[in-house]
């Protein structure tokens, strides 16, 4: 049982520590330097194109629902409207000109050159590959991309489709739950292991009045207060959505078997690490996309 549980833990911290890697280049300038000269400048499209350019050109619904928690209206007012200025191949292909640059600004050509980090994108590769496809759209768009031949973007990608296979899982999850939208955005950000309301409202566009009607439908569930804090109740619905995400997340990590994926974890936290010490995550988020030993250890 505690070999089981040291397995379990070791899946979810990695699976924190490869979001965060996949996250980096969404919060450099790389990829929106790559698209300006197309007329893509703001934020949220630059984030679209990158994230959502493995779906092809599809319906502003469908990628909607496939990412869950953005506003219908931010994503139609891009959606398919970017595509005009950039093919989705050509996004693509940005996006991993902009991770490559990204990676070995921040972390330095010693490493991404490294023995230790062509191993770390061996088994990221090897984890990512074993996922099923069904039920996982995100997830089956990036697995049907070419592997990157340079082996820090590489391992990037695997982080990509292990990132989208999760999130995939748990947009389900959210579903079954009845959390989906706005909703699961607010009691995220109620509970003390979210990121704030000020930074998720506005980055996923939805507006003051869709949150406080998001607030109101969770709180006469009882799953919030009146000032919008988690219950009792919250707080134990909250725990069930991540504890069965994560169980729809084994596949990866068991393929790789316990030893192997702690040493992907334990080396993709340290290479988050050396990022967030050169200042790619904003002050307010570092300890969400990059935590203390510690707090990774308790994960």
């Amino acid at each position: 049982m505690d070999q089981q549980h040291s397995r379990h833990g070791y899946a979810r911290r990695c699976a924190q520590a490869v979001n965060s890697l996949h996250s980096i280049p969404y919060f450099t300038t790389d990829l929106a330097d790559l698209v300006a000269p197309l007329g893509i400048t703001d934020h949220s499209s630059v984030y679209l194109v990158g994230r959502a350019s493995p779906l092809g050109i599809m319906n502003p619904a469908v990628v909607t629902a496939v990412f869950n928690s953005f506003a219908p209206v931010l994503v139609a007012e891009r959606i398919p409207a970017l595509w005009d200025l950039i093919s989705p191949e050509r996004a693509i292909q940005a996006r991993e000109e902009a991770v490559a640059v990204a990676l070995e600004r921040l972390v330095g050509t010693e490493t991404t050159q490294s023995p230790e980090l062509a191993e770390a994108a061996k088994l990221a590769t090897a984890a990512a590959a074993a996922c099923a496809l069904p039920g996982r759209p995100l997830y089956a768009a990036n697995s049907a991309l070419d592997v990157p031949e340079q082996p820090h973007v590489a391992l990037w990608h695997a982080a990509t489709m292990l990132r989208e296979y999760r999130g995939d899982g748990h947009i389900a999850v959210l579903g079954h739950f009845g959390l989906t939208g706005v909703d699961s955005l607010v009691i995220d950000c109620a509970s003390s292991l979210g990121m704030a309301k000020e930074i998720v409202m506005p980055m996923r566009g939805w507006t003051e009045a869709e949150w406080a009607a998001g607030r109101e439908r969770l709180a006469d569930r009882g799953l919030v207060d009146p000032e919008g804090r988690l219950t009792p109740r919250g707080t134990a619905v909250r725990d069930e959505v991540e504890d069965e995400t994560s169980r729809l997340d084994r596949q990866p990590y068991d393929a790789l078997g316990p030893g192997e994926v702690e040493r992907l974890a334990r080396y993709v936290h340290r290479l988050v690490g050396t990022a967030a010490d050169a200042g790619v995550f904003p002050p307010p988020l570092r300890g969400f996309f990059a935590p203390t030993d510690d707090v990774w250890n308790a994960l």
